[in-house]
């Protein structure tokens, strides 16, 4: 008797059975064990989504009437083939059937010797089939959009694209709906700030990588459907030669070599795989036609029948013990698909056994398979249970959504901001909680979407606010352009230079403009202010003579600190006394300038080989510039630095911002993850430069000028 690891294999003594459906032609076409297990199980779906069970009394009569038949026919078989020995009573006839008898002992010995081996191929097959399973078990309801990505690119990696098709399904639903719902918040944020909804567009690189994954998927699942149609034309010409090759045998073959030659065929029929659909149920009917016209020639004696019938009943025995074998296995999936296998080798490959043992047999075969049946459907009534509690769970996240807003307090940029990352936390451990059963399952995602949807439309109604205020400042500084640019040309430069001093500083005070004019409208301003302000300078540099002497004596002093450049004990008192003496030269007239500016460069230089940090070199640099501006009465150039530090800081300031909200999107991925690692630097070197920027505005805010 084997052992619980192997398997049973059909005796060759039996007549295939036509009983198979077109789905399930691979359990007929091939002997592999791989093909058992994935083919075997038929499942008809009933209303409640369930498989339905095996019905024992179905099998057992079916079985019955089979097992009945074939015993009859060969008892009539066995009756006719005595009375012509008796009749004819020839001692070379009896010895043909000695032989034939030794010769059907040895194949049924050697079809003993092949069930281990292929057990042990149905055990390592079925651990393969289990870990798939695990896969597909992955609720991907709890992925965010990057690790939904990461496991599409996984299964196509390691898996072949024939087996991850539900787990690719799930992968779409949850991506879908993820960014779906991405989508509509961006949509409706850009509709709020007075977008034109046929202008909107949004992507991001994590949907870019998820669109080429899905299309390598299609491209490969395309490929590998249209190898298969190809397989199954090759393997249906096969089978059709297999047919001619039964036929030729029944017409040509000799007794003592027949059935060693329709086993033959037998066993290349079943190595053969799937064929076309369309061809299937023909084929199998010409098939068993021809393999019954075949069995009406084979007659078997009587001791060959019992042999045949005690093979079956040790077969059955393995099977029964298999089974009983199975009602301790933890892993109730396993031994469900492998159960489906064993009662398809007791129906069609296994034969009869004597009557005394045909009922005993199936009741212990019958009893494991209801103990089995029994585990199954009160684990699905566990998972059931726990699906229950996820709509409990999700429903109080749900209601945290809907209470995420506090009304009562004062709202701001910050404050939004803050909110959008709780709303992110929430949504995260929505996902997380898992599965809910499927007749709920869109009422609790409409109940989320909902939720989400109060939350993204009063946040869109207060950026909707801060919008209209900056349609109203943008109306404000476009009067002080037009404003400037009336003057700028204005011959009367001791008026006017107080009035557009009055401008400029007006302009201060107004707030933020939307973005995409920030950089358009402030060139304007700029331009028609440099443009007075360089024609007041040229008026004043013709009158002044002397600075051409001042010109002279900068460069002689310049060159003098370049050549200390080399001077190793430079400290700042020494720099600071270079810029002292500087200043005392004079001033000099704008189309002079540039010997400032080298002569800046040169001290600038200077204190970059002092042992200081970042910070005091860059103060050092900027006070070394504004006291220049200063010691020249320079008051554009410092209202233009003064403007310039100001849209710096707010630039900054947006730009951490930005990035501060990036990482909300991403804030499910781990530390180490190189997207959020690039972030987190980005926030941090801007916050640096932030601080240099104020600490620079907050000296100039300072001076008297």
């Amino acid at each position: 008797m084997l052992d619980e690891n192997e398997k049973i294999k059909s005796t060759d003594e039996e007549k295939i059975t036509p009983e198979v459906s077109e789905e399930n032609q691979s359990e007929v076409n091939s002997d592999s064990i791989e093909n058992k297990i994935s083919n075997s199980t038929t499942k008809n779906t009933s209303s409640d989504g369930k498989s339905d069970e095996i019905d024992g009394s179905k099998v057992v009569s079916e079985k019955e009437n089979k097992e009945e038949a074939i015993a009859n026919e060969k008892e009539k078989e066995v009756e006719e083939e005595t009375k012509v020995k008796e009749e004819k009573g020839k001692d070379d006839s009896e010895k043909n059937a000695e032989d034939e008898k030794h010769k059907q002992t040895e194949e049924v010995e050697g079809t003993t010797k092949e069930i281990k081996s292929e057990e042990e191929t149905f055990i390592a097959k079925n651990e393969d089939e289990s870990t798939k399973e695990q896969n597909e078990e992955v609720d991907y309801e709890k992925f965010d959009l990057e690790q939904l990505t990461a496991a599409l690119g996984k299964l196509l990696k390691n898996e072949p694209v024939s087996k991850i098709k539900t787990s690719v399904d799930k992968i779409k639903k949850s991506f879908n709906q993820q960014f779906g719902t991405l989508l509509n918040e961006k949509k409706e944020a850009f509709l709020a700030e007075g977008g034109n909804v046929i202008d909107f567009y949004f992507s991001s690189p994590i949907k870019s990588a998820y669109n080429d994954l899905l299309f390598e998927y299609k491209t490969k699942r395309e490929s590998h459907y249209k190898q298969i149609e190809q397989e199954q034309k090759e393997n249906l010409a096969k089978r059709l030669a297999l047919i001619e090759d039964l036929k030729h045998l029944i017409e040509n073959a000799e007794t003592s070599t027949m059935y060693s030659q329709f086993r033959e065929l037998q066993d290349q029929w079943r190595a053969i795989g799937r064929i076309p659909s369309a061809s299937y149920r023909d084929t199998w009917r010409t098939f068993e036609h021809h393999v019954e016209r075949f069995y009406d020639l084979l007659h078997l004696s009587n001791d060959l029948r019992d042999l045949d019938f005690k093979h079956n009943l040790l077969e059955k025995i393995k099977l029964a013990e298999r089974a009983e074998k199975l009602t301790h296995d933890l892993d109730l999936n396993k031994a469900f698909k492998e159960l489906q296998v064993l009662h398809r080798l007791w129906k069609e490959e296994v034969g009869p056994v004597a009557r005394e043992f045909r009922e005993e047999i199936w009741e212990r075969f019958s009893k494991a398979t209801k103990e089995i049946h029994e585990k199954r459907h009160g684990h699905q009534k566990e998972l059931e249970s726990k699906y229950e509690d996820n709509i409990i769970l999700k429903r109080e996240v749900i209601e945290k959504i809907a209470n995420i807003i506090d009304e009562s307090a004062s709202q701001s940029h910050k404050y939004w901001q803050q909110k959008i990352k709780e709303l992110e936390k929430l949504r995260q451990e929505f996902f997380k909680i898992g599965k809910v059963p499927r007749q709920v399952n869109d009422k609790i995602w409409n109940e989320f979407k909902d939720a989400t949807g109060v939350f993204n439309r009063a946040k869109n109604v207060y950026y909707k606010n801060v919008k209209k205020e900056q349609h109203d400042n943008l109306q404000k500084k476009n009067a002080l352009v037009e404003k400037a640019q009336a003057l700028k040309d204005s011959e009367e430069f001791k008026s006017t230079t107080e009035v557009m001093k009055q401008i400029q500083a007006e302009w201060k005070t107004i707030g933020h403009v939307p973005r995409k004019y920030s950089d358009k409208i402030w060139k304007s301003f700029k331009d028609a202010c440099n443009h007075y302000f360089d024609r007041l300078h040229g008026e004043q540099d013709e009158a002044n003579k002397e600075q051409v002497e001042v010109f002279n004596k900068k460069k002689e002093f310049l060159e003098k600190v370049k050549s200390e450049a080399k001077n190793e004990s430079l400290n700042v008192e020494v720099i600071n006394s270079y810029i002292e003496d500087w200043n005392k030269l004079g001033s000099l007239p704008r189309n002079m300038h540039h010997v400032e500016i080298k002569f800046n460069k040169a001290i600038n230089s200077l204190y970059g080989k002092l042992d200081l940090d970042e910070k005091e070199i860059a103060m050092l640099k900027f006070k070394n510039m504004v006291n220049g501006y200063l010691e020249t009465n320079n008051i554009r150039k410092l209202d233009n630095e003064q403007l310039f530090i100001r849209n710096k800081v707010d630039e900054l300031t947006r730009e951490i911002q930005q990035l501060e909200n990036n990482i909300s999107f991403i804030s499910g991925a781990k530390d180490d993850n190189p997207l959020l690692k690039g972030v987190r630097d980005n926030i941090e070197k801007n916050n640096k430069y932030l601080e240099i920027w104020k600490t620079k505005l907050k000296y100039l805010s300072g001076l008297e000028y």
